[in-house]
């Protein structure tokens, strides 16, 4: 039976995560994430596949605030309700070919941003009133399935037993292992086989709590990688002297039919029931696998 071992959310799009033992379950995902992005001075989105020094930026969830730090930087902080921002510009901007709609977050933290990347950038909050509706040709069964700055899905499922046989692969060749932060996933559970995570179809508990509703998750779309694995998010930079990996070992095995030959790691998963429930880890789940098309 599968089991919670680990939850992380992202609360700045592309920079650095925070593992949490507890996350409230939301229609869009964990609470808190990818609620902030930062774009450049057209409004384009900004994220470490072009800008790897974004893995450096860390961030606290701290009372009210999203606390915000980075090397040599002083603490910057911006409120997580967004009625504290006053009356902020909105923004129209796009997550891939998405529309997506945030409010500017101010002065501050755009001068912040800026000075740490080298160039103009604004720091953008999802906008509460807005939404932004998940890719329905993945979605035709559920329905109505929103998020808000994630690329695609409100979760990303990966199995531990995943990345422990791609690090017995890396191993094997020389190369040093990896830690599960190179592909952001949101939830890590163990109990399942090496990428037994590609054919569960959903994933299901029941509340803990009396007022807490049963959950249900749909995984509905192997999580195509980009390049954005081989940065080190310790360092904000690839390793030199194995600057293509995992990616590199990855294609060897993991070109998947399934996605017409992109290389997979990982489920992206829908909410199907169960928002305001509270996720924790070592939380057992019901698992219903498929092998169809």
């Amino acid at each position: 039976m599968p089991i919670i071992s680990e939850l992380f959310i992202y609360p700045v799009k592309s920079c650095a995560g925070i593992a949490l033992n507890e996350a409230r379950l939301l229609a869009t995902g964990l609470e808190y994430d990818r609620y902030w992005m930062a774009v450049d001075a057209e409004g384009a989105m900004l994220t470490q596949r072009a800008h790897p020094r974004m893995a450096l930026i860390k961030v606290e969830i701290a009372g009210h605030d999203l606390v915000i730090r980075a090397p040599g930087m002083s603490e910057l902080r911006t409120p997580l309700d967004a009625a504290r921002l006053g009356a902020p510009a909105r923004v129209a901007t796009k997550v891939w070919r998405d529309d997506a709609y945030g409010l500017d977050t101010g002065e501050a933290c755009a001068a912040w941003f800026s000075d740490f990347l080298g160039m103009p950038v604004r720091l953008l909050r999802f906008d509460p009133e807005r939404e932004r509706i998940v890719d329905p040709v993945y979605t035709q069964s559920v329905g109505g399935a929103t998020t808000y700055f994630a690329d695609g899905f409100p979760l990303l499922v990966i199995g531990q037993a995943s990345l422990d046989d791609l690090n017995t692969r890396l191993n094997a060749k020389g190369a040093p292992s990896i830690p599960i932060d190179r592909f952001r996933p949101n939830i890590v559970l163990t109990g399942l086989d090496a990428y037994e995570e590609d054919y569960v179809e959903t994933l299901g508990m029941d509340g803990t709590q009396p007022t807490e509703a049963r959950v249900e998750l749909r995984l509905v779309k192997l999580c195509a990688r980009c390049p954005m694995p081989t940065i080190d998010q310790a360092k904000g930079e690839r390793d030199p002297e194995w600057p293509n990996e995992p990616s590199d070992t990855l294609s060897v095995y993991r070109a998947n039919p399934r996605r017409n030959g992109a290389v997979t790691f990982g489920n992206n998963a829908v909410v199907t029931s169960g928002a305001g429930t509270w996720l924790r880890v070592g939380q057992e789940l019901e698992a219903e696998i498929g092998f169809g098309d």
